[in-house]
This record gives C-alpha cells, structure tokens and sequence, in this order.
C-alpha cells in the first residue's frame, strides 16, 4: 500500500520569509510520526499544507493519495485534524459536539446513532455526555476533541501540539490512547514541544529554520549525534558551569538542582571530563554517565546548526 504520506521538495514562502525549504520525507501506514522542532521552525506550517489548508510555494505533498494542492477538500474529507487550541463548541454539550462533527465528516444519519455512542465510551466520556464542553477541564476537553477527529475513523491523523497545557497523567492517558489508533491501522502525526512525547514516536524529523535536519527512529537519531552524557553532582552548580561551559567538548551544561547534566561531543568521556575540569574548583560528588535521550539528541543538533550558521 502506498505511503499515506509522500513529501517531495515542500517548500512555503510568506513574502521574504521562508518558513519552509525543500522538505521531503515519506510516513508510513499506522505509524507515528513526530515532527520536532523550536518554536517558529515550521513544523504547524509543514502540518497544515499537509493538511490542504496551505497551498506549497514549491514542491509537492500526497495524502492518502490526493494532491495537497490540486485536491485540499478530498485530502480534508479524509483525516483527523486536533489543534493545540480547543476548538470545539463549547455552548454544546459534549455529545452535541460529537453528533456536529460526525456530520460535518459526513456520517449518515445512521451511522451517527450507531458510531457516536461507541466513541463517547471508548472515550471514557459517556458519563459527560450532556455536560457543557466548555466547563469541562483541560484533559477531558481533550479527550473530546481527540474524539471529534476520529469520529469518522479516517486513515490519518493530524495533532498539532496536542497537550500544550495538559496535565502529565492526562498526557499519558492521551499517548495510550494514540498508541491504540495507530495500533488498528491508522497513520498519527504529531507536533509537539515535550521530548518524552518525542521518544514514544516511532520515528521523528527535526525541522529547524524550515529545513529538515534528520529523521529516524529516536534510537537511530540519538546514535548519529555521537554524544555521551553524564550527571555530575557538585556543592557549587553555578561555579562548574562557568568552568565547564568553555570546554571545546561540550556541547551543553544544564543545572538540576544539586546536579549537572553535562553533554559532550566526539565521544568524550563526560565523567573524566568532568573531574579533569574541576579537579581545581568545586568538588565531584556522585558522577555517572546516563543513556542520551532525545533531548540531548535535539539539543545538540540546534547547537551544531546554530554554530554552522554563525560560520563556526
């Protein structure tokens, strides 16, 4: 089965500003797909001409199989689409907004007596059915408009910073759940700030400055970094900071209470880095080396670009 996603040289221009240049990727049927990135990178603008709601400057996109800009409204009839804003009525009850949106994605009447009771119990949302939707809280008002994406069971999924604002258990509620679409067939792809999120993806693309940067796996993509990682516990934070900071083999120092998360490049082992730099100044404490993750990974990969772009 073809790709549900195909992107070729996407590009998106707003007058001078590029806000997107030259992507291309592919994603696979029932996988998720995470798209990472800092604030103003492109990756809402990349969603959203995925979507059909932005014509490309250049290039081309297919989803589930339509052209993106010859043919928005078949490509919009046939995903799921949730905003980081709620975007619902919230005058209406919760079932109210459901039966809405089954109607607009154009469920026969039928189907909506059948279908909207089977999604508000799947949804655990039976119980607030008639409950106004705007005095719901943040993770139920989630919930509901995750339910309203899928109402009409579609092959794709779009979120656009789904839980900006969402309290953690209701966040790990919310990713079991996109684990069991996508496990049923369906293709997720999502938008998002938190790095953990990003390791629950099965494979990620960093986009930085409208430009793709690399994408794989979390695994395959924290392994092309070469970084090593190590937590070092010191009496004085703010002193080993400014010692270590300066080091040509660091790529980042960051504060945790009593503790240094330290990230090195080339390999470089970070715990006898640690103890070589500081060996004069404050004391080592406990000092291990940890697993990177895909924070180190993003990081690092900013940095790099960062000091390619001021020709460093």
């Amino acid at each position: 089965m073809e790709d549900p996603v195909v992107a070729e040289g996407l590009s998106r221009n707003f007058g001078k500003l590029v806000a997107v240049s030259d992507v291309s990727f592919r994603v696979h049927r029932g996988e998720i797909f995470g798209l990472l990135g800092p604030n103003g990178a492109g990756k809402s603008t990349t969603l959203r001409m995925l979507c059909g709601i932005l014509d490309p400057s250049s290039g081309r996109a297919t989803v589930v199989g339509f052209d993106v800009a010859t043919e928005p409204e078949q490509v919009k009839q046939n995903i799921g689409y949730m905003t980081q804003r709620f975007s619902l009525y919230e005058d209406l009850t919760v079932e109210e907004n459901l039966r809405f949106y089954a109607g607009i994605y154009g469920l026969s009447r039928t189907e909506r007596r059948a279908r909207v009771p089977e999604e508000l119990d799947r949804a655990g949302l039976t119980e607030r059915r008639d409950q106004i939707s705007g005095t719901l809280s943040g993770g139920w008002k989630q919930r509901l408009a995750l339910v309203c994406a899928t109402v009409h069971q579609p092959p794709l999924l779009f979120l656009d910073e789904p839980t900006a604002g969402v309290d953690p258990v209701s966040r790990r509620e919310f990713w079991a759940h996109i684990h069991r679409i996508a496990s049923a067939g369906t293709t997720v792809i999502v938008t998002t700030h938190y790095m953990d999120e990003a390791e629950r993806c099965h494979r990620l693309a960093f986009i930085f400055r409208g430009s793709l940067l690399d994408i794989g796996t979390p695994t395959e993509v924290i392994e092309r970094r070469n970084i090593r990682v190590g937590v070092i516990s010191t009496p004085d934070v703010a002193a080993a900071m400014d010692l270590l900071t300066p080091h040509p083999a660091i790529d980042e120092v960051a504060p945790f209470g009593d503790r240094l998360r330290l990230a090195t490049l080339g390999g470089v082992d970070p715990v006898a880095l640690a103890h070589e730099v500081l060996g004069a100044g404050p004391s080592v404490g406990d000092a291990r080396e940890v697993a990177p993750n895909v924070e180190d990974a993003f990081v690092a990969m900013v940095h790099s670009e960062a000091r390619n772009g001021d020709g460093s």
